[in-house]
């Protein structure tokens, strides 16, 4: 059924497709319905203090028996520089003056990268499959998290950083594309923002990785069906991540402006960025975007323009204006749909099993069906 195996049997899952965790939108409804229809779910727990990643790692144990990921953040904490605060807030304060938005102090919004707190929390649940971004955590820690029993997985953007988590114990690598939506895993790269202009696509990244390590690979960036699936085999993956494609799902906790934005998105509507959040992102062209980057070198670090989004945000949204919003998307958003997880999950699958036979038997599927397999 399946080419490559490996990723099945290291997850104990049946389809070899892991739910992109994409904290703040990936419910535990929606990875519950990947899992049930043996898919890997993930679910984001950077962004949550350690007492509600418990709470949330529970409810989702209770929607499912099956294996699940847990997603967290390796980042360098957010280097203080109130001078460099100061201006981005002074940046960004016409446009609080345009929304008539009362002068508010430089927000320091900060989130916590892996620590002793969270650790306890994986110790404790013990799920599955824990995945991390922006690299591993301290080698003490990631040595408790293994010795819990978890599976470890990475994003690399370069085969220098899937041979460093190979190295560092990482039991399968996901190789993040350029065309991938929402935060880029990078992080050995001195420059984050000069990384970007070098960053390999999908196309290019899978088989040099799966050429440069032993572990099983999983290709993420611009898959978005059957066809992106079959695609990633072919180039030496094991299996995929997919994330953008689910954001349209009921379970997703994806507002209405961001699905509307999302429903009518096209092929160059995606821009990198990182005027959003202060690291380099694949997101949605909007007026921030525009005329603030796409990318700044003015921007403080990750993740404190956030915070200083929140009140712009706030005012703008309940108006239908996405102008300060960070709508989190990948290259392949047209081909996303609308339908329950579940259903998408087994569709995919389906699709990428079939487009492996007609390959194999060197047939190509009708042009009609060629047409009905685009729009889908």
């Amino acid at each position: 059924m399946w080419p490559d195996r490996r990723l099945i049997d290291l997850f104990e899952i049946e389809h070899p497709l892991v739910l992109s965790p994409m904290a703040g939108f990936g419910t535990v409804g929606l990875a519950a319905s990947v899992c049930d229809a043996g898919g890997l779910g993930s679910i984001g727990c950077a962004t949550m203090q350690p007492q509600a990643a418990a709470k949330t790692i529970e409810e989702l144990r209770r929607l499912t028996s099956k294996p699940i990921n847990v997603n967290f953040f390796c980042h360098t904490p957010a280097r203080a520089d109130a001078e460099r605060e100061q201006a981005w807030h002074d940046r960004l304060s016409p446009y609080c003056r345009e929304l008539k938005i009362a002068p508010e102090p430089v927000s320091r919004l900060d989130i916590a990268p892996f620590g002793d707190a969270m650790c306890e929390v994986v110790e404790n649940a013990r799920p599955e499959v824990v995945s991390f971004h922006f690299g591993l955590p301290l080698p003490r820690l990631l040595a408790r998290v293994k010795a819990a029993g978890c599976r470890v997985i990475s994003s690399a953007t370069t085969v220098e950083e899937a041979r460093w988590l190979e190295a560092r114990g990482a039991d399968a690598i996901i190789a993040q594309g350029y065309e991938a939506g929402g935060h880029r895993g990078t992080f050995l790269a001195a420059d984050l923002n000069r990384a970007m202009a070098s960053q390999s696509g999908t196309l290019a990244l899978v088989p040099q990785i799966a050429d440069a390590v032993g572990v099983p690979v999983i290709a993420a960036g611009g898959i978005g069906d059957g066809r992106g699936i079959a695609a990633a085999f072919a180039l030496g993956a094991s299996g995929t991540q997919i994330g953008t494609a689910f954001l349209r799902c009921p379970e997703a906790a994806t507002p209405l402006l961001y699905r509307e934005a999302l429903r009518h998105a096209n092929g160059d509507a995606t821009v990198l960025t990182n005027v959003l959040s202060g690291r380099p992102a694949r997101a949605l062209v909007n007026r921030l975007v525009l005329e603030v980057g796409p990318v700044s070198d003015a921007a403080p670090d990750f993740p404190l323009p956030m915070g200083e989004l929140a009140p712009l945000r706030a005012s703008a949204e309940p108006r239908g204006n996405s102008d300060f919003t960070p709508l989190w998307s990948g290259q392949a958003a047209p081909l996303g749909t609308e339908m329950p997880a579940k259903a998408l999950t087994l569709k995919m699958a389906e699709e990428a099993i079939a487009r492996f036979k007609r390959l194999g038997s060197g047939t190509t599927p009708p042009a009609a069906s060629r047409r009905g397999a685009a729009t889908a």
